[in-house]
């Protein structure tokens, strides 16, 4: 069943992942990024997908680069975490690129980097390739006291290669291994989630991403290993939680 791990945040970080089942809206709530990321999105839409992240108080607000300096002023004030994704979707950026771009985005207020793994790397079994990047990444973000999340692509990855790529995130402190960008083929199994959660030591915590749209789906997905869950659907996933815990109204007398 589930879990009751604590992840405690490394040094210089300030934050706490809980895999436990919820049992308030806020511990739900909380377990949710909300991600931004699909490519017809406008900066209005952009900014109404902020404001709902706001609203429904999630975890975290995932915005593409160009959206960085948009998202850190909407979201500012808010106990939403302003995160942005890196060498999206395919991992395929250079090193000295992908570097770049997590500074950028860093500075313009970014508290959580979502990177793709380097993927053409991990499949050639460049292991020490892979390694070194993922080290550059992880000091870059730590020493701004920001979240480093690696996304994997598991729907490209054999089972061995999912080991290596949690053993390589391990040896590079980052603070959390995702399962999918939600633009390939498959997101998310739960699997893949107890698999991760096997392979990673914990003090790092684990994030499944796609086709999650129902409480039911979070919750299993938190009893697999989950610490985070990226969903669009997070409106009709709390406004469901918010459904199933008040209390329904007694039946009207009949009348005489």
């Amino acid at each position: 069943m589930y879990g009751t791990r604590g992840i405690q945040p490394r040094p210089g970080q300030a934050f706490e992942e809980v895999t436990a089942p919820p049992s308030t809206y806020e511990d739900l709530a909380r377990l949710i990024d909300y991600p931004l990321l699909e490519p017809e999105l406008t900066d209005d839409r952009v900014v109404e997908g902020l404001n709902l992240a706001r609203r429904y108080a999630v975890a975290s607000a995932t915005v593409r680069p160009c959206d960085i300096d948009l998202a850190a002023r909407t979201l500012q004030g808010s106990a939403v975490r302003t995160a942005a994704v890196c060498s999206f979707p395919h991992g395929t950026q250079n090193t000295a690129t992908k570097l770049y771009e997590a500074r950028d985005l860093l500075r313009r207020g970014a508290r959580e980097i979502e990177a793709v793994i380097g993927i053409p790397k991990l499949l050639s079994r460049e292991f020490q390739y892979v390694q070194m990047e993922l080290q550059q990444l992880s000091e870059i973000c730590h020493k701004e006291g920001a979240l480093l999340k690696v996304i994997f692509e598991n729907v490209y990855l054999t089972d061995e290669l999912k080991i290596i790529a949690c053993r390589c995130c391990e040896r590079a402190e980052a603070d959390f291994v995702a399962t999918s960008t939600g633009f390939a083929s498959a997101g998310y199994t739960l699997e893949d989630l107890r698999l991760m959660r096997k392979y990673s030591p914990e003090e790092m915590a684990v994030k499944a991403s796609g086709q999650i749209r129902s409480v039911g789906q979070a919750l299993e997905a938190v009893a697999a290993g989950a610490s985070r869950l990226g969903t669009a659907a997070a409106a009709e996933i709390l406004d469901e939680w918010k459904a199933r815990m008040t209390p329904a109204s007694p039946p009207e007398p009949a009348a005489r």
